[in-house]
C-alpha cells in the first residue's frame, strides 16, 4: 500500500526503455528498486527474492505488484533459483535483477546474473535510476525511497551478452562492463535532477 501511495504520484521520465522486453535481465542496484518495481508492475516480470525474513516480506510486496517470484540467493536455493531463471528467459522471460543484492557489496555485480545470461543468451540492461525529492536510508545499500510528487528519472543502457562459449575472462570484462554502465547511468540521471550522487562506488 506504501508503494503504490507514493508512486501514484511520481512523475516518471523512462529514457531509451527497449521497446521489446523478451529475454531481458533488466539491472539496477538494490538500493533503486523501489520506484522501479511498482512502474513494472503487473507485466508478468520475473523477480529472484530471497529466503530471508525481509524477503518474506518482499515475496508478498512483489506479488501483489504481479511479479513471478523465484525464491532463493547465493545463501539458500541458489542452484535451483538459477535453473528457474534461466528456463524463464529461455522461453522469453523478462527478468528484472538487482545484481548488488540482496547482501552486497553495494554497487559491485554479482556472479548470478552473468550465470543466467551466459546459459540463458538474454541481454543484459543497464538501468540508471534517480529521484527528486528523494530519501535516503542509512542501509547497505543506501536505499531510496522518493517523496510524494517527486520526478523519477530512469536511464537505460544498451543490452550487452555473453557468448555460451565465453571463457570466464570473458566473463569478467562483461560483468565489469555491465557494473561501470549502471553506475554512469545512475551518475547521470542524478546529474540531471540535480540530486548529490549516492554512487555506490
Amino acid at each position: 500500500m506504501l508503494v503504490r501511495a507514493i508512486c501514484a504520484t511520481l512523475r516518471f521520465e523512462m529514457r531509451d526503455l527497449p521497446t521489446d522486453s523478451r529475454k531481458l535481465i533488466y539491472c539496477g542496484w538494490h538500493g533503486r528498486s523501489f520506484a522501479f518495481s511498482d512502474y513494472f508492475r503487473h507485466r508478468g516480470w520475473y523477480v529472484i527474492i530471497s529466503h530471508s525474513s525481509d524477503g518474506e516480506m518482499q515475496n508478498r510486496v512483489f506479488t501483489r505488484l504481479g511479479y513471478k517470484v523465484i525464491r532463493g540467493s547465493t545463501g539458500r536455493g541458489g542452484v535451483r533459483a538459477a535453473v528457474e531463471a534461466i528456463r524463464a528467459l529461455e522461453e522469453g522471460g523478462t527478468m528484472a535483477m538487482t545484481p548488488d543484492g540482496p547482501r552486497g557489496p553495494s554497487g559491485v555485480v554479482q556472479g548470478g546474473v552473468m550465470l543466467m545470461a551466459r546459459k540463458s543468451g538474454a541481454g543484459l540492461i543497464p538501468v540508471g535510476i534517480a529521484a527528486k525529492p528523494r530519501v535516503v536510508a542509512k542501509s547497505w545499500d543506501k536505499y531510496i525511497v522518493p517523496l510524494p510528487f517527486a520526478k523519477c528519472l530512469m536511464i537505460f543502457g544498451a543490452p550487452l551478452y555473453v557468448s555460451p562459449n565465453a571463457s570466464d575472462d570473458e566473463v569478467e570484462q562483461v560483468r565489469l562492463q555491465l557494473e561501470a554502465e549502471i553506475h554512469r547511468l545512475e551518475r547521470l540521471a542524478e546529474a540531471e535532477l540535480g540530486v548529490p550522487s549516492e554512487t555506490l562506488k
